[in-house]
């Protein structure tokens, strides 16, 4: 079987925690990694960004990236990119065409990329996969008011996809839901798999390896830690993460705590200073660390160096960074928005706070900073936890889905087929 990806704004290469960089980058890497050890040849097209990234990059046996030529390497904004569709789906052509490819199936992920996605899937007459990762109406359901509110636009090419689209992958039932309910969509079109983490990378580390992690920091080995790992800007929350960390001080101005914030701007308006001038504002600057974005390696000494992880979004899809941090063992406070709460089991793995009022917030955290036994323990079943989500499952569930979408496009060419040919 051989599949074409398409990741059209973000490349699987791009170190997730800015721009537009995230949890879909290691998503998509995750599963053609997984997918490439399972037999299945996969090409991954993405827009290139730079002219030294290469034309084609061999990741490992059986996976590529193409990087697409298709508008400016650099200064175009995800806002930008609709421009660049008709450039973006001509050079992919042109790439088969000198390859002399033949691809079985598409599996785009987001909206830009599905639109490439249904023009191809109707020239090669491949079944098309879907997954949009995230959604415009949710997005804006859920938005802050200092966010921008995603386009009509967006809104509408959405609702193409999920009417044309072959089978529409989602990470939870809640995703059902939201496609149900948002863009009227067919519940048995629909196939739920649910991410993984990398559980042989993302391990609890011995006392040893915690102490290195936080001497490596500059974090005191007996001081309470909180981690934000993530995008900085209003959706992920570290904005409710400040406020409440400065309202814990305001209750107990001595409290040994610190607190790590690993990640970059993202969005036309957000800059790493605007945080810390907010922490600045509230009296917390001391206490406070910023850190760039790092490669997974380098996370899990965070995660480890951790007492809690802290996921204070306004929605994910599912919540890559809790199911990481929990497979170090690290106990989650996370938002009952999403899939958080079947990333985390709340009482037993962490707990799910039902709101973004940072005074709930800073009573979650203070729940397990100040009871060890307790944090402990969910730390011990957050591994547990964690185990149930690995890629291998989830490739081995997408090669099924796949395998269905083939037998349903051979369906259709049989009920097409004009009597008596």
């Amino acid at each position: 079987m051989r599949i074409a990806m398409i990741s059209m704004h973000t490349s699987p290469l791009q170190q997730p925690g800015s721009g537009d960089a995230g949890g879909m980058n290691v998503y998509v890497l995750s599963t053609a990694c997984e997918l490439a050890r399972r037999g299945v040849q996969v090409d991954v097209f993405t827009r290139a960004t730079r002219p030294s990234q290469g034309h084609v990059v061999e990741v490992e046996p059986g996976l590529r990236v193409i990087n697409v030529v298709a508008g400016p390497y650099e200064g175009l904004s995800k806002e930008e990119l609709p421009t660049q569709l008709a450039a973006f789906a001509g050079g992919i052509l042109q790439f088969v065409r000198c390859e002399q490819l033949h691809y079985d199936l598409i599996h785009s992920h987001y909206w830009l990329s599905g639109q490439v996605g249904w023009l191809l899937r109707d020239l090669w007459q491949a079944p098309l996969v879907h997954t949009a990762h995230t959604l415009a109406a949710v997005k804006n359901t859920h938005r802050t008011s200092n966010d921008t509110p995603e386009s009509d636009a967006r809104r509408i090419c959405e609702q193409q996809l999920v009417d044309n689209a072959d089978i529409l992958v989602v990470n939870t039932p809640e995703e059902t839901n939201d496609l149900v309910r948002h863009y009227d969509a067919e519940p048995e079109k629909v196939a739920v798999i649910a991410p993984g983490a990398d559980v042989e990378l993302f391990t609890p580390g011995k006392q040893r390896n915690t102490e290195l992690a936080r001497r490596n920091l500059g974090i005191p080995l007996h001081t309470k830690v909180v981690a934000f790992v993530g995008r900085l800007q209003e959706f992920k929350g570290p904005q409710v993460l400040l406020k409440a960390v400065a309202e814990l001080f305001r209750r107990d101005p001595d409290r040994d705590m610190r607190v790590l914030l690993c990640g970059g701007p993202s969005g036309a308006q957000a800059t790493v200073e605007h945080y810390t001038e907010l922490a600045r504002s509230l009296g917390i600057c001391h206490r406070v660390r910023f850190l760039d974005p790092r490669p997974a390696e380098e996370l899990v000494a965070i995660f480890q160096a951790a007492d809690v992880v802290a996921v204070p979004s306004y929605n994910e899809s599912f919540g890559l960074v809790a199911i990481e941090a929990q497979a170090c063992g690290t106990p989650v406070i996370a938002a009952r928005v999403g899939g958080l709460p079947i990333a985390v089991d709340d009482g037993t793995t962490g707990v799910l706070v039902e709101d973004h009022e940072p005074g709930h917030w800073a009573d979650a955290i203070a729940s397990l900073l100040d009871d060890d036994q307790r944090r402990i323990a969910m730390g011990v079943a957050a591994r547990e936890h964690a185990m149930q989500f690995t890629w291998a499952r989830a490739a081995e569930e997408l090669e099924q889905v796949y395998g269905q979408a083939l037998a349903l496009s051979v369906d259709s060419c049989v009920q097409r087929k004009p009597e008596g040919a």
